[in-house]
C-alpha cells in the first residue's frame, strides 16, 4: 500500500486547548503522525510518497471561499492585533442566536464566526499544514482514480469535523470530503465510512443534502461525546440526500463485539448504495487507552477492522483522522492496514 505524507504538519504545533472549563495540554500534536510513519516504515508496508500540489480548486469545491481566505490570513491578523508573543489564535466569543455573524471586521469576531470550539488554534504553520494535508488526501485519491486498489493518506491536521464554512475539533479543511468530491468529479460514486470515535459532523453537513455521496459513521453517542450537536441516529439526510446518511451512535465502553455489529450494519447500507470507491475516515481514538475517549477497542481488534473493510472488495482510500494515545497509535493504525491487506 502506498502512503502519502508530508512533514509540513510539523510546523503546526498546538500547545494547549480549552476543554471542560480548563486550559489543558494539546493532544493533537505532531508526534501522532510521526509515530504512525515510524511504524509504517518498520513494518515495510509500502513506499512513503510526497504529495502533489493541487492548488485551491479542489478545496473550493467543498469549502466556502471566505473560510479558505480567512484560514490563510488569520494568524497574521492575530499577531497584528495582539503582538508577536501570542503564539496561537483562539476564540473567546461566538455569535449566539439573535446576534449578527460576520459583520465585525476585527480578528476576534471573525474567529468566532468561523470556528465552533476553543480547541482548534491557528498558529504560524497551521494554514500550510492544513492545505498540505488536503494535498496529501488528493494525491492518494488521484492514485485511486488512476486505477490503484488502495492508498493511505497520512493527513494532519485531521479533517472530518470541518464543514463547508466552519472549522473546529482540531480540523481546518475536510480532507476526506475534498478527496471524495475529487473522485465524484472524476465520475466515481463514493461512499464514506467514518470509524473515528467522534462523529464526522463536518463530513455529514457537507453531503447531507446530496444523493451522490453516502456517509456512514460509527461513533460515540453525542449525548455524551463531542461534537454533541450532531451525530444522532435520526439524522438520515435531507432533500436529494434523504436516506443517504447513516449514524450509528454507540454507548460508553463499547467493545469489539458490539462495534463489529455496527460495522455490519454500515456494510449493508454501503452495499445497497452501490459505490465504486470506499473512503475511510480512519480515527483510532476508539482504542481502550485513548486519553480522551471511552470505547474499549483493543490493538488486536484493529486487525479485524481492516479485514472487515477489505470484505467490501472496493478500491479503498484510508484518510487519517483522530487517535491520541501516541504510544500505541502507530501499532493500531498499521494493524488496520495490515488486516486490510492480508485478508
Amino acid at each position: 500500500m502506498k502512503t502519502f505524507y508530508s512533514p509540513a504538519h510539523l510546523d503546526h504545533v498546538p500547545v494547549e486547548e480549552f476543554e471542560r472549563g480548563r486550559m489543558l495540554p494539546a493532544v493533537e500534536i505532531p508526534e501522532r503522525v510521526e509515530s504512525v510513519l515510524a511504524r509504517l516504515e518498520e513494518r515495510k508496508l509500502g513506499p512513503i510518497l510526497a504529495p502533489q500540489e493541487f492548488g485551491n480548486e479542489a478545496i473550493l469545491r467543498i469549502h466556502d471561499p471566505e473560510l479558505v481566505a480567512f484560514l490563510g490570513e488569520a494568524f497574521a491578523e492575530w499577531q497584528k492585533a495582539y503582538g508577536l508573543r501570542s503564539r496561537s489564535a483562539l476564540p473567546s466569543r461566538w455569535p449566539a442566536p439573535g446576534l449578527n455573524a460576520r459583520r465585525a471586521p476585527d480578528i476576534e469576531s471573525r474567529l468566532g464566526t468561523f470556528v465552533f470550539d476553543a480547541g482548534t488554534p491557528i498558529m504560524k504553520g497551521t494554514w500550510t499544514a492544513a492545505r498540505t494535508a488536503a494535498n496529501v488526501a488528493l494525491s492518494a485519491a488521484d492514485l485511486i482514480r488512476s486505477g490503484e486498489k488502495n492508498a493511505f493518506a497520512l493527513t494532519r491536521p485531521p479533517g472530518h469535523h470541518a464543514a463547508g464554512d466552519v472549522f473546529g475539533g482540531f480540523c481546518y479543511l475536510n480532507n476526506i470530503a475534498i478527496a471524495a468530491q475529487y473522485l465524484a468529479d472524476a465520475g466515481m460514486r463514493p461512499a464514506i465510512l467514518d470509524v473515528d470515535y467522534h462523529h464526522g459532523n463536518g463530513t455529514q453537513t457537507i453531503f447531507y443534502n446530496r444523493s451522490d455521496v453516502l456517509f456512514c459513521s460509527i461513533h460515540a453517542d453525542p449525548n455524551y461525546a463531542f461534537p454533541h450537536f450532531l451525530g444522532f441516529a435520526d439524522e438520515n439526510g435531507a432533500g436529494a440526500g434523504e436516506e443517504q446518511n447513516l449514524n450509528l451512535p454507540m454507548p460508553m465502553g463499547t467493545e469489539w463485539t458490539h462495534y463489529s455489529a455496527a460495522l455490519a450494519t454500515a456494510r449493508h447500507k454501503i452495499e445497497a448504495f452501490g459505490p465504486d470507491v470506499l473512503l475511510i475516515s480512519l480515527g483510532l481514538d476508539t482504542f481502550i487507552d485513548d486519553p480522551i475517549a471511552r470505547f474499549r477497542i483493543r490493538s488486536e481488534d484493529y486487525l479485524r477492522m481492516g479485514e472487515a473493510i477489505a470484505a467490501f472488495k472496493l478500491p479503498t482510500l484510508f484518510v487519517f483522522e483522530g487517535g491520541y494515545n501516541v504510544e500505541k497509535l502507530g501499532l493500531n493504525t498499521v494493524n488496520v492496514l495490515e488486516g486490510f491487506l492480508n485478508r
